[in-house]
């Protein structure tokens, strides 16, 4: 700590400005999407708008206390707030507000604070931390199911909170797995899952178990060691007729009807532009009605006129989309692909084990968010009601990102000084 000139010594300038322009051009797209004539300053503090302005500005003193407080508190302390956001996440489901189906908000004053979006960041904390000590093999047993124990908890208690799409991020940490050294194989086990989810939606299951039959009986017969080919060509066709069934089962029994009919439209087996499907319809129009270069800033008629629901929060990429066009939209994108990138390219330099998986845990949760928000608005994933970091509207998706990243980069700055 002697080493430092100050709280901006060796912190590195590109992610905060590029934090700073997203914060900045996620509160004008917000102004832009609940416009009111009849307020139109950005600071009302009675509009969405002006709300948002406090959710910054507290966000910046989130941002200075972290860069002031000691790089190793974090790992210090990982598990205590772990500990606490498990407890909150429990405590959420007796005592909290119930919005939109999900009874995962804790109601103070006028607002609301989510405690699963700040579970996310503990999590990373603590699987950092947990894999960060030298000794931890992740090829071990006990370190993999401890490790994935470390995601379940919270993605469980999460679910029970009737908020399924927050629970689902969860399933980024896997990245962070397979760069703590998990064989590749099992991380390409895990990319099939959803895709062969999706083909068991589609197609009839009898007729994709034999063609699953099929497959393994092909990799048994190439193979010149058939005992052991036996044995694995088994255990895959009975894993994925598994899934194939248990697919079904979940998506009958287990979903809410609205996430059910949300997935039935998304896959094409429902049309539905007046129930579940108007989310999306809307926010396509509004999207292609941009065109290139975007209608201009307030002159959005998709945004202007509430057509699309949620705009504001689950669906803020249609406004920039109309009113900024495909160029707006591909800025948009270019800023969190840099922020990701750069957060990855800082994670790979830090000599601290525990810094560097927190730092790929960041780029996953950053990268879920992104491309599950973006595809929801462009129709191409289903609806799980998750916010695009730093453009939602909302204190706790903000706040708990701010916390996320800034943790990152007073880690990345105290590099040399950590091992």
């Amino acid at each position: 700590m002697k080493s430092e000139k100050g709280i901006f010594y060796r912190i590195d300038l590109v992610l905060v400005s590029l934090y700073v322009a997203l914060v900045l051009m996620g509160w004008l797209n917000i102004y832009a999407a609940v416009y009111n004539d009849s307020h139109q300053a950005i600071t009302d503090l009675h509009q969405k708008y002006g709300k948002q302005m406090v959710f910054i500005l507290a966000s910046l003193l989130l941002a200075i206390s972290i860069l002031i407080i000691d790089p190793k508190f974090f790992s210090q302390f990982a598990y205590f707030i772990y500990g606490f956001f498990l407890l909150m996440s429990v405590v959420v489901i007796f005592a909290g507000r119930e919005i939109a189906g999900s009874k995962s908000w804790f109601a103070i004053g006028g607002f609301g604070i989510q405690p699963a979006e700040f579970a996310k960041m503990a999590t990373a904390l603590a699987l950092a931390k947990f894999l960060g000590y030298l000794d931890r093999n992740i090829k071990h047993p006990r370190t993999l199911v401890i490790a994935v124990s470390i995601i379940i908890l919270p993605a469980l208690l999460i679910l029970l909170e009737h908020d399924t799409g927050s629970a689902l991020v969860f399933f980024c940490f896997v990245l962070v797995l397979y760069r703590a050294g998990l064989s590749g194989y099992v991380l390409l086990a895990l990319l099939v899952i959803p895709v062969l989810g999706v083909l068991a939606l589609i197609i009839n299951k009898y007729i994709l178990v034999a063609v699953l039959f099929t497959i393994s009986g092909f990799i048994y017969l190439r193979s010149r060691r058939r005992a052991r080919t036996l044995m694995i060509a088994l255990a895959i066709f009975l894993a994925s007729s598994g899934l194939v069934f248990s697919v079904h089962f979940a998506v009958n029994h287990v979903l809410e009807p609205h996430q059910r009919q949300r997935i039935n439209v998304l896959l094409g087996n429902n049309t539905d532009l007046k129930g579940a499907g108007y989310n999306v319809n809307q926010s396509l129009i509004a999207i292609g009605s941009g065109r290139f270069w975007g209608k201009g800033f307030l002159q959005g008629t998709q945004t202007k006129y509430n057509f699309v629901p949620e705009q504001s929060t689950d669906f803020i990429f249609c406004t920039v989309g109309e009113e900024h066009g495909f160029i707006g939209s591909f800025i948009v994108i270019a800023l969190f692909l840099g922020l990701m990138i750069r957060i990855v390219m800082n994670a790979d330099r830090q000599r601290s084990k525990f810094s560097r998986l927190y730092g790929y845990g960041v780029a996953s949760l950053f990268f879920i968010h992104f491309g599950i928000n973006i595809g929801m608005a462009l129709g191409i994933l289903p609806v799980i009601g998750i916010p695009l970091p730093f453009f939602s509207y909302g204190g706790s998706s903000l706040w708990a990102f701010t916390i996320l990243l800034f943790i990152f980069i007073r880690q990345d700055a105290m590099r040399n000084e950590l091992v």
